[in-house]
């Protein structure tokens, strides 16, 4: 069994086409020693995510072959979808899981960094605890604008440049590609809860009741989108500290604010995986979502081989 392992939860920008989306997955799960544990995708989002486990070295191989399979098929100039995005693979999370210290997965997002801008000539913003200007802490701050503002302010090798828009890594924008956005971080849970109706303006005001950037719940963050082919309005959350704030806490949230707007509530999601723990937290509340333990991360490793790790709080 391996002594260090680390996840990786790569979000690239295709929701819509299963074939791109399954080349890329199968990219990924090519590395021998990485265990491809769940894939999810959403066609209004317009965006898919991969959740993969291993040693470090293959997962940063597989990591960069995700990034190149998703430069290679992805026009980021053709892509519509509700959820923001700065590339073709937008995002690559490294999260400690045994034997790994944030700072190692900073390392590793680095040095991915590097040979993503040298290889493929994408540039690289780093985030989260690999962040090298503490703005770019929080993913947000970076997507600003999105693909489009960027390509104005970062992205010609001709064109001059906003130094607070500059990549951390490389130079220009690659035309088609875009930029990724690399970093380490602790666990983060993707939650969607859908509106029984296209209700976007109710959907963007529960969002804004419950972020933590609003004077809501605490590590927090929340959008309202529309879902165009399902004909609803969803809240999309991300949870960046389940224990300050459990998942339960957010979804009574979310009830209380549609309540006060009479608004119905669909589906509940959870976007990849999440840790035991959080699931322990809150699992009540979560069975009645719909949400069973196949959703658990420490599930998932332990059908794939590998050791369920001893979730804590990682170190700095």
């Amino acid at each position: 069994m391996p002594k260090q392992l680390v996840e990786c939860v790569p979000n690239f920008s295709e929701g819509r086409d299963a074939a791109k989306v399954a080349a890329i997955a199968a990219a990924a799960a090519s590395v021998p020693g990485v265990f491809l544990l769940d894939r999810h995708s959403d066609p209004d989002h317009n965006r898919s995510v991969l959740t993969f486990a291993g040693p470090p070295e293959p997962v940063v191989e597989a990591a960069f072959r995700v990034v190149q399979h998703a430069a290679e098929s992805i026009d980021l100039t053709k892509h519509r979808g509700g959820h923001p995005r700065i590339g073709a693979a937008d995002v690559v999370p490294f999260v400690p899981l045994e034997g790994l210290s944030l700072a190692d997965c900073a390392d590793l997002a680095a040095g991915l960094g590097e040979r993503v801008w040298s290889s493929l000539r994408i540039p690289v913003y780093l985030y989260g605890a690999a962040a090298r200007r503490p703005q770019r802490a929080a993913l947000e701050n970076i997507r600003r604008g999105q693909f489009e503002a960027l390509l104005i302010e970062a992205g010609k090798p001709d064109a001059e440049k906003s130094p607070e828009r500059a990549p951390d890594i490389g130079d220009f924008l690659h035309p088609t590609a875009g930029a990724v956005a690399i970093g380490a971080r602790k666990f983060l849970i993707a939650l969607n809860v859908n509106l029984a109706a296209p209700d976007l303006a109710a959907a963007k005001a529960i969002a804004r009741a419950i972020r933590s950037s609003s004077g809501g719940l605490p590590e927090v963050k929340a959008m309202g989108v529309l879902l165009a082919s399902r004909n609803l309005a969803q809240v999309s959350m991300n949870l960046t500290d389940f224990e300050i704030t459990p998942l339960h806490v957010v979804l009574q949230s979310v009830r209380r604010e549609a309540a006060r707007r009479g608004v119905t509530l669909g589906e509940t999601e959870v976007v990849g995986l999440i840790p035991r723990r959080a699931f322990e937290l809150s699992e009540d509340c979560l069975r009645r979502a719909g949400i069973g333990p196949d959703a658990i991360l420490e599930t998932r490793l332990t059908q794939a081989a590998l050791p369920a790790p001893r979730i804590q709080r990682p170190a700095p």
